[in-house]
């Protein structure tokens, strides 16, 4: 799990809040173990102090406000807590003078470089950290933010906008100190033009320039950008800025689907409350449940290293190999941008029984071909198919895991039995057989 971590000296930054329009000082001061996250209000009476944690979210409006009142709060820390967070930085003091950190270029790169200047020192204590123990779902309309447990931190992301310059963006990472500076830090706040007057009437956005934000026009998008997605980058940035407030080091997998700052937020409150439902129940209480076994974890890339499905047939994003040549379990998140919903069914997008078939079979193929004398010399071919079953539907937004066991195998042959679930349900069982031939 490793140590808490602080900076190592004081470091300071000044500049102007995006939506405020305040010019404001911020100073970064190491702080003792199991302190968290502080802002201070130094510009107000007594200094008064605010934990970043989810508990103290007063709004979303266009980014995360954290506070006791109104009159106590910080606005838009979802760039510096994603820094702070990427950086394992668990114990930090953040004195400003003003309601809102400064804006400075629109990412957080400028918040990146402070934290490098200010060094990083390991403290004794041992580090919090949130093991999921249960997959989260997470649906608002067409929002889908799903979590599942992991052994690291990692986003998948998609942006779908109804514009021709932006249309749908996907970007799936772990986030580590060093891919988060390259690769997510960089990426600017944006907005539509059309959006300005209205963000100015409501008394936001007084900051804002094409100095600090991506502009898009109708036709024309006013900002050079830093990355062709730069946008569905930026909105990981923001998720992790604002799920950091539960206020522990996460491990997990997330999945999500036009999130923003609301859904991001009740997507951690959810997180808290499923969590504490699950630590609630009585110890060696047994459930009918299936259960998410233990194992190794296989992770995409090194799916696709493995078998040679890709994108719009591969049907697995993750692999937990329980038992070598014995039995694995696959886990599909069953988004609402998946191609085949356009057709199946439009009106009530229902997952295609035979698609779960073949992420069983993708499953079983993982957990043959994974074997180092087969990877990248073998094909898997079905056979037969025998006793399938389908239970109940799988829906956009559903987390999908599919238990593989090997009933008999020979050197060329296997059977395998298979059992897709959904929260502890089966949803689809089948037997089969299966061949394996070398690889053209």
């Amino acid at each position: 799990m490793g140590k808490q971590k602080t900076i190592s000296k004081e470091v300071s930054y000044s500049g102007t809040g995006l939506h405020t329009g305040n010019n404001v000082s911020i100073k970064l001061k190491p702080a003792t173990e199991n302190t968290g996250i502080i802002f201070v209000r130094c510009d107000l009476p007594d200094n008064p102090k605010i934990k970043a944690d989810i508990s103290n979210v007063l709004t979303t409006v266009r980014g995360t406000t954290v506070g006791g009142d109104e009159k106590t709060s910080v606005h838009t820390v979802e760039h510096l807590l994603a820094t702070l967070f990427a950086f394992d930085i668990d114990n930090l003091i953040i004195e400003m003078d003003s309601n809102e950190p400064p804006i400075a270029d629109g990412s957080a790169l400028p918040f990146v470089e402070l934290i490098k200047k200010a060094g990083i020192t390991e403290l004794s204590a041992e580090k919090k950290c949130f093991n999921l123990k249960d997959p989260v779902v997470y649906k608002n309309g067409d929002v889908l933010i799903t979590a599942s447990p992991s052994d690291k931190f990692h986003i998948s992301c998609t942006v779908i906008y109804n514009h021709p310059l932006l249309k749908t963006q996907f970007l799936s990472v772990d986030i580590t100190p060093e891919i988060f500076e390259k690769e997510i830090a960089p990426a600017r706040t944006f907005c539509f033009d059309y959006e300005i007057e209205a963000l100015k009437n409501k008394g936001l956005a007084k900051g804002g320039s094409l100095e600090n934000a991506v502009v898009i026009g109708e036709k024309k998008i006013l900002t050079k950008l830093r990355f062709e997605d730069e946008f569905v980058r930026h909105k990981i940035l923001d998720l992790i800025g604002d799920i950091s407030l539960l206020g522990s080091s996460l491990k997990m997998e997330i999945t999500a689907v036009k999130c923003g700052h609301k859904n991001n937020i009740e997507f951690a409150k959810k997180v808290i409350s499923n969590q504490k439902n699950t630590q609630s129940t009585a110890p060696g209480k047994s459930s009918s449940l299936w259960q998410i076994p233990d194992g190794k974890i296989i992770d995409i890339n090194e799916i696709k290293a493995t078998i040679p499905h890709r994108y719009p047939f591969l049907f697995i994003d993750k692999v937990i190999l329980v038992e070598e040549v014995k039995r694995a379990v696959g886990i599909k998140n069953v988004s609402a941008g998946e191609p085949f919903f356009q057709g199946h069914f439009p009106e009530q997008a229902i997952m295609p029984g035979v698609l779960i078939i073949e992420a069983l079979a993708q499953t079983a193929c993982v957990l043959f071909l994974s074997k180092p004398e087969l990877k990248n010399k073998k094909l898997a071919y079905f056979m037969s198919i025998n006793n399938v079953k389908f239970r109940r539907p799988v829906f956009p937004g559903d987390m999908l895991y599919l238990d593989v066991e090997v009933l008999k195998a020979k050197q060329t042959t296997g059977i395998i039995q298979g059992c897709a679930f959904v929260d502890g349900k089966p949803t689809t069982e089948a037997e089969f057989t299966f061949v394996l031939v070398d690889k053209p």
